[in-house]
């Protein structure tokens, strides 16, 4: 009998397959490049994570944010992440157990410790637990100061509920981290002037001061989101950065409170970086990427790059966010160093697709290209359409169908049957979905050309 192949022996068999070999440089890279970037990041390999908060949390815009990122910088991680933001909610989860509030405000110690426990323990019960989270990010206060100056008593009923969240949370093996809310962006020349924004920032002071006394970590966006808002009015009083309403920031405003609550989180700024000796014609150094088959003819530079992971993708609709806030020099960091070239402007194909005019001397420097033209800001792109597209689906399994109550007439085994039916088919599409994320955010090789520009 012939001895049976080894396990070596299959792999360098296989190995001669094309397409295994690029499968197996990926890996290889993104091995080699993460392991490092992630030692601080709040969100680790294998975290099931729920957004619990408020309308702002529901529009899935920072959350999905938040999500695009870590998936794509992290594209070997096994990750879910489940959105139960509902509009109009606080940290007592008015809209999911409906307390009686005037008496929730004016309750003494003990009873109000009792309904924040039957109100937070039941919200909990039903919409978040059974989704057994490992991380849950929590956002309210919006709706909690009810858009008024600073009130005593209803701070008391948050900071006694948020408690009562971070508590269960913990109990049930989830870490938590709390995200303040962001400033209400009235066209006014001094937000932090308004009488709703000055309670805010005392309601963020006192989830700073409970995250450290419950355990759970703590993210502020108040700070650097007021900081911008107070930059740009100085110059432009009437001015709306944000986008959406007041309250409701639209895809730019979101981008700015997704990079600061990503930067409390400990996400890292880079990607990968490569720097290349041109005059030398050779590779100088290759962090999170590799660089082969590097050649040069006829002023013009060729080689392939493979990186570990893809650039966050941003949000086309949300691309003036990158002149408000250093998001690409804090978070998405992409680099393609050169030096040794000749002065003028270069063009930078990748794969045939112009991905930008780069001067030598910006070249030389260090030219990120995380948001640049061609096919890498394509994929990542792509990947965040695929996570809107899944996240549209469980808002619509979860408050649609699971949620939705039949009139007395209408109940019975067989309208469960049905319900049950329609979870079932919600819950393979999700899983459709995921798995389609999980293709996608996976990087590829590419063909780099830097010829210069006219030639």
């Amino acid at each position: 009998m012939l001895p049976r192949p080894s396990w070596s022996d299959k792999l360098a068999e296989n190995m001669k397959s094309p397409l295994l070999k690029i499968l197996c440089t990926v890996a290889f890279v993104a091995v080699q490049g993460l392991n490092a970037l992630a030692a601080n990041f709040q969100i680790r390999d294998g975290d099931r994570v729920v957004f619990l908060g408020d309308s702002i949390t529901e529009q899935r815009l920072y959350t999905t944010y938040l999500e695009a990122y870590a998936l794509t910088r992290h594209p070997t991680w096994k990750l879910s992440f489940r959105n139960v933001g509902w509009g109009g909610d606080t940290s007592w989860l008015r809209q999911r157990t409906h307390p009686d509030e005037k008496e929730l405000f004016a309750a003494n110690e003990t009873s109000q410790q009792k309904m924040v426990e039957d109100s937070v323990g039941r919200g909990l019960g039903r919409d978040v637990l059974p989704l057994k989270p490992t991380l849950v990010t929590v956002k309210f206060g919006m709706n909690d100061h009810s858009y008024q100056p600073f009130r005593e008593d209803i701070f008391r009923a948050y900071v006694r509920s948020q408690t009562q969240i971070a508590k269960v949370l913990a109990e049930s093996g989830a870490r938590v981290t709390f995200l303040t809310p962001q400033p209400i962006e009235d066209k006014r020349s001094d937000p932090d002037k308004d009488v709703r924004n000055q309670s805010l920032r005392r309601f963020s002071d006192g989830l700073k001061e409970l995250a450290g006394k419950s355990g759970a970590s703590f993210a502020d966006q108040f700070d650097p989101y007021m900081a911008i808002l107070l930059r740009e009015r100085a110059g432009n009083p009437p001015g709306f950065i944000g986008g959406g309403d007041a309250v409701h920031p639209g895809p730019i405003g979101q981008t700015l409170m997704a990079w600061a609550v990503l930067k409390e989180m400990g996400a890292s700024p880079e990607v990968s970086r490569a720097e290349i000796d041109a005059k030398a014609q050779k590779v100088v150094a290759a962090k999170g990427c590799r660089v082969e088959n590097l050649k040069q003819a006829g002023g013009i530079l060729t080689f392939d790059r493979t990186d570990s992971a893809l650039p966050m993708p941003i949000d086309e609709r949300a691309e003036a966010a990158l002149k408000l806030a250093p998001v690409a020099e804090e978070l998405n960091q992409l680099e393609l160093r050169i030096t040794g070239l000749a002065g003028g402007t270069y063009d930078v194909t990748i794969d045939g697709e112009l991905a930008g005019k780069v001067s030598a001397d910006e070249l030389g420097k260090g030219w990120n290209f995380a948001n640049a033209s061609g096919p890498i800001t394509k994929q990542a792109r792509e990947v965040l359409k695929l996570i809107f597209d899944k996240n549209n689906i469980f808002f619509r399994r979860w408050r649609e169908i699971q949620l939705f109550s039949f009139p007395g007439w209408a109940q019975g085994p067989e309208v469960e049957g049905k319900r049950a039916a329609a979870l079932a088919r919600l819950d393979q599409q999700i899983a459709g979905m995921e798995a389609q994320i999980d293709k996608a955010r996976q990087p590829k090789p590419h063909r780099f050309e830097v010829k210069p520009s006219g030639q």
